[in-house]
């Protein structure tokens, strides 16, 4: 698998595992843990992201690999901002948080052209989509914002708890998890 594992995903049959110090990605079959393969993507892989065909790994070096998920072939390497850390799919475009440039990159998932940089919080970590908003975990400002996914415009800014680091979504609602005060917020 690989030393650092960091973030894990599901393609609908497979699991896929960021190694953070191993600087690859591993898949691993659902039903039995069996190992399919493991892909080098780059210098410390983050977080991972599927867009109904391939795997999108976000690395520390301010890119994003596109690998195909049937057999890990690296498909692209996209520029984005200073230090990507996780990655969403909103049904056409891939979004990617850049904690140094306290921004968030919009790609296109067909050809990974850049649709976009948009402005957010301090140190944005976690990103999730809510079926019409992109919602970002901003670690540096104890926040979260919300931006419409069709235009990246900023919709509202919420204060959570300390040191916001992920964010998902669960068909309702949307979950903050803050490190620094050990709580989970619910939008």
């Amino acid at each position: 698998m690989g030393s650092g594992p960091g973030s894990v995903i599901f393609d609908g049959a497979n699991i896929w595992t960021s190694s953070y110090l191993a600087g690859n990605v591993t898949k691993l079959r659902a039903s039995d843990g069996a190992m399919l393969g493991s892909f080098a993507v780059g210098l410390n892989p983050e977080g991972m992201a599927f867009d109904g065909a391939n795997i999108w790994v976000g690395i520390s070096n301010g890119t994003v690999t596109k690998l195909r998920g049937s057999d890990g072939a690296v498909l692209g390497t996209f520029a984005v901002g200073s230090g990507p850390f996780d990655v969403a799919f909103d049904g056409t475009n891939i979004w990617v948080t850049n904690v140094f440039s306290s921004n968030v990159t919009k790609l296109k998932a067909s050809d990974g052209s850049s649709q976009g940089t948009f402005t957010v919080g301090s140190s944005p970590y976690g990103i999730a989509f809510d079926g019409a908003q992109i919602w970002v975990a901003n670690s540096g400002g104890n926040n979260v914002t919300k931006l419409r996914a069709r235009d990246g415009t900023v919709l509202g800014t919420f204060a959570v708890g300390s040191r916001p680091i992920d964010v998902a979504f669960d068909g309702a609602n949307i979950w903050v998890t803050n490190h620094n005060s050990n709580t989970v917020s619910k939008l």
